[in-house]
């Protein structure tokens, strides 16, 4: 049985489950959007998951409202914010508007983001103090952090601190996880030791976590530290700090238009990203049109949302890229690793299309733009036939064929 995909998934058997997640709404124009957000979105999969983490006060939840126009709980209290909120969110990718125009697409289904807003963490977390535990154990099963900071002032709102310091609160959060992490280490040590005397296959495991934990004792992180350790070998340990780590500032006017104070934090936390938004403004902004929308942002220094920044951020920061699938159902990105075969790519969609994975029909954005349809693209020569070994790019437009 031989199946083909142009743009929309099609097959023999049952409807594929689609996400539960609940779905954008749709226009049946399909027109693009005048506001912030497009509104005819459909939504895809989860793909990645950043954990919102920070001190209690620092904007999280508010961040997370605007990420996930809901209504998660906001309130100037230490620890408001208890159950993990999990919301999707949109990539932002202007090419799914154009490729809809070119195949008459009813719908758009662009790559998504989800994120937990997790706890305020606080000093002594790792030994369980405030929510420590709670918070250690959410914030594992993120795929990356998302460390908020803050840098706006504002009496009304407590600091957990008394004072802004945004280095001294990403010194605070790196302390714990740090921490946390030497417990990990410090049970998992003797057995590795005792596992590593009896298979020799075990040895560079215990050689990766020793060396872990020297990083950890000089008060680095082991993402910071990634190039120095094997981490993919102590992935079966959880640590928090391997994770992927993102640094978001909320900040004011002020803090939003000074570079020099930027490029400083940049410096810090590098090689981690970086984004620089005020959480209030983005709330604001989803409750504007588009020209009011325009001003606040030119009044704050900001060519876009700053949610644009993250999500595009958050993408990055795992490592991860998207290929897209058009035709007059939907125009769709798939989220995959970079570095991925095409085989590989076609197992997102589903396992059959990897099974029997025969060849893709590729042909890239830009090309197919420029050629102004996808007939046009072929007498071109711009569509290739790829196989197996292909490596996929950011941008690639694919029609994958196989056969179970």
């Amino acid at each position: 049985m031989m199946v083909r995909l142009s743009g929309s998934l099609r097959t023999p058997g049952p409807t594929i489950a689609r996400s539960k997640c609940r779905p954008w709404p749709v226009r049946s124009d399909a027109a693009p959007s005048t506001g912030p957000f497009p509104d005819h979105l459909d939504s895809g999969p989860v793909s990645l998951t950043l954990g919102i983490v920070g001190l209690p006060n620092v904007g999280k939840s508010t961040l997370f409202n605007a990420l996930t126009r809901s209504d998660v709980l906001a309130a100037n209290y230490p620890f408001a914010t208890i159950e993990p909120n999990v919301g999707v969110v949109p990539l932002p990718d202007p090419r799914l508007a154009e490729l809809a125009k070119v195949f008459s697409s009813v719908k758009i289904v662009p790559a998504v983001v989800s994120f937990v807003d997790i706890a305020g963490i606080v000093k002594g977390a790792s030994e369980g103090a405030g929510l420590g535990n709670k918070f250690l154990a959410n914030i594992r099963e993120a795929d990356a952090i998302c460390q908020v900071v803050r840098v706006f002032h504002d009496d009304d709102v407590i600091h957990v601190d008394g004072r802004i310091d945004p280095l001294g609160d990403i010194e605070t959060v790196n302390t714990e996880l740090i921490l946390a992490d030497l417990q990990t280490l410090e049970k998992a040590l003797p057995r590795l030791e005792k596992e590593a005397r009896n298979a020799k296959d075990r040895q560079p495991v215990l050689e990766a976590a020793q060396a872990a934990n020297a990083v950890l004792d000089s008060g680095r992180t082991l993402f910071s530290a990634r190039t120095e350790i094997e981490l993919p070998l102590i992935r079966e340990l959880s640590l928090l700090t391997a994770k992927p780590f993102l640094y978001v500032f909320n900040s004011d006017e002020g803090a939003l238009t000074d570079e020099a104070s930027q490029q400083a934090l940049r410096n810090v936390i590098a090689p981690a990203d970086a984004v620089f938004l005020d959480a209030q403004v983005e709330s604001e902004l989803l409750d504007l049109d588009e020209e009011s929308a325009r001003e606040l942002l030119e009044s704050v220094g900001q060519h876009e949302p700053g949610l644009y920044s993250l999500a595009r951020a958050g993408f990055h920061t795992l490592g991860l890229q998207t290929y897209l699938t058009a035709g007059p159902k939907e125009s769709r990105a798939w989220t995959i690793k970079q570095g991925a075969t095409a085989p590989q790519a076609a197992g997102v969609i589903h396992t059959d299309f990897e099974r029997g994975f025969i060849k893709a029909e590729i042909v890239s954005y830009d090309d197919l733009m420029a050629a102004g349809s996808m007939a046009a693209a072929k007498a071109a020569g711009k569509v290739r036939i790829e196989g197996k070994g292909y490596l996929m790019h950011d941008g690639d437009v694919v029609d994958f064929r196989f056969n179970v």
